[in-house]
């Protein structure tokens, strides 16, 4: 099961268990407890390193990108190639390259392999909390707020050699 452990990273799996102490058992539970170290494989990505996905899909905020195992990546506006648009009816974002002959345009395809630099990373706690006291009193009803990732990574492909990788495949 992979969980996110704040500014920490996202925890892929177990690699292995490093010491068990005693087990004992609390008055009135019949439970068995036992300590366990262990440690963990984390993704947690260098600032400026260079990875792999596939796009995800596009929106005005950005292209969204997926490793397979984690999709929270977002390539904003101002970190595309540029010039750089948002094709509203294809919804793609599409890079306006120039070349003697003219303009090209370059569309950001779902499902496209994209390289991209890690700029920025973000945790957010999520840990469950209490209701506050105006919680209480309001209907459970009304619209629940937009649940926010724990862990969110921010691209960047506004360099040369960044981006989709058929942009840079030579025949």
């Amino acid at each position: 099961m992979q969980r996110v452990v704040y500014n920490v990273g996202l925890c892929i799996c177990l690699f292995d268990i490093t010491k068990l102490e005693d087990a004992y058992v609390f008055p009135g539970d019949g439970a068995s407890h036992t300590k366990v170290h262990f440690r963990y494989v984390v993704f947690h990505p260098f600032l400026d390193e260079i990875l792999i996905g596939k796009i995800k899909g596009c929106s005005p905020e950005g292209v969204h990108v997926s490793l397979g195992f984690f999709d929270d990546i977002l390539i904003p506006p101002e970190s595309l190639q540029q010039p750089a648009k948002f094709d509203e009816a294809e919804q793609v974002w599409v890079w306006e390259y120039e070349t003697e002959e003219g303009a090209h345009d370059l569309y950001m395809d779902t499902g496209e392999e994209i390289r991209f630099r890690v700029v920025d990373e973000s945790f957010v706690d999520t840990s469950p909390t209490g209701p506050s006291s105006a919680e209480a009193t309001t209907s459970s009803s009304e619209e629940q707020p937009k649940k926010e990732a724990p862990y969110t990574l921010v691209g960047s492909i506004s360099e040369p050699g960044l981006g989709l990788l058929s942009w840079w495949t030579s025949n």
